[in-house]
């Protein structure tokens, strides 16, 4: 069999995403393992590994049909070397993943932050299909973005481009951020936030239908705002707002064709959509405005594994 496949790996706190796909973009098959963050995170690359020689024996594919490994990790990467200096969540610090895992399985591996290859995903396959210009915003237990420029991913000197989740949006008074300051827009604007901040917001409001609730959720705000709830409402609103603000500034830096919004927070769907696109346009320099459309994000979970395969058919020689 002459035919050329790329495994994309999508490295979360919880699970780690695997996918053979192939070089037209066709998923072989996908699946999940455990994060095993225990020791630092040390057994995650040997986990991987295991995982993958066994999908490769079911399938009956030989090493040598895999052009690489894309692979996500959610940190500050080095994307020449593969280089982790740090992903919070996982336990690694100053770790050499990339050569590791490449030892260890035999064939090459690139690595780039996670939601890079979300957006490099949705470059290809997506919502952002073709797109030459695109900002991707994963709205979930935090913010992270990815941008396409000029058609290729923007990394950055040191590989902080697009941390977009750590932009400062509020000067005072803010919520602490696990990068060690406050006030960042992951803070502001993310699942995380939205749920802080009803819970903040819902003494004022002693009839809110979210005082009721014990496990407060953001899903479980939007549908309360939908319902007409003042206290869900008004914390959207600043949500809401805040990102809009970030956004239009981020358009006179990048000028993107296109904004694209994923995470558990975009399954809100037009709820979200239609209000960022009016915060957005408050704030937008109207030309910067003219060229970018926003849609929500087609692949769901899928982005950062169809990402990874689009990684190695970028640098595979």
């Amino acid at each position: 069999m002459n035919e050329k496949y790329c495994i994309g790996a999508d490295i979360g706190g919880t699970t780690i995403k695997l996918a053979v796909i192939s070089t037209e973009g066709e998923i072989i098959k996908k699946w999940e393992i455990h994060t095993d963050t225990s020791d630092r995170g040390k057994h995650i690359t040997r986990d991987i590994n295991i995982a993958i020689n066994d999908t490769l024996d079911e399938l009956q594919l030989h090493k040598a049909s895999i052009l690489g490994i894309g692979a996500g990790a959610p940190g500050f990467v080095d994307t020449d070397t593969g280089y982790i200096n740090e992903a919070i969540n996982i336990g690694w610090k100053d770790y050499d993943f990339g050569v590791e895992l490449s030892e260890l399985t035999g064939v090459p591996v690139w690595v780039d932050n996670d939601a890079n290859l979300a957006a490099l995903g949705e470059n290809w396959l997506g919502a952002g299909r073709g797109v030459e210009n695109l900002i991707a915003v994963t709205l979930g237990t935090g913010v992270g973005g990815g941008i396409i420029a000029n058609g290729e991913v923007l990394n950055g000197a040191n590989g902080t481009a697009a941390e977009i989740g750590h932009m400062t949006v509020k000067k005072s008074g803010g919520a602490p951020c696990n990068c060690g300051r406050t006030g960042c827009l992951e803070t502001e604007t993310s699942a995380t936030a939205i749920v802080r901040k009803a819970k903040e917001t819902v003494n004022q409001y002693p009839a809110s239908t979210l005082s009721e609730l014990e496990a407060l959720t953001a899903r479980d705000v939007f549908e309360a705002a939908d319902d007409g709830d003042p206290a869900a409402k008004e914390v959207l609103e600043e949500v809401i707002d805040t990102l809009g603000l970030a956004l239009s500034n981020l358009t006179v830096t990048i000028n993107p064709n296109k904004i694209v919004l994923g995470g558990g927070v975009s399954k809100a769907g037009e709820q979200l959509l239609n209000p960022l696109k009016e915060a957005y346009l408050r704030y937008a320099l109207p030309r910067a405005a003219e060229a970018c459309k926003f849609e929500l994000a087609e692949l769901g979970n899928d982005a950062g594994v169809i990402g990874g395969a689009s990684l190695v058919k970028q640098y595979h020689k």
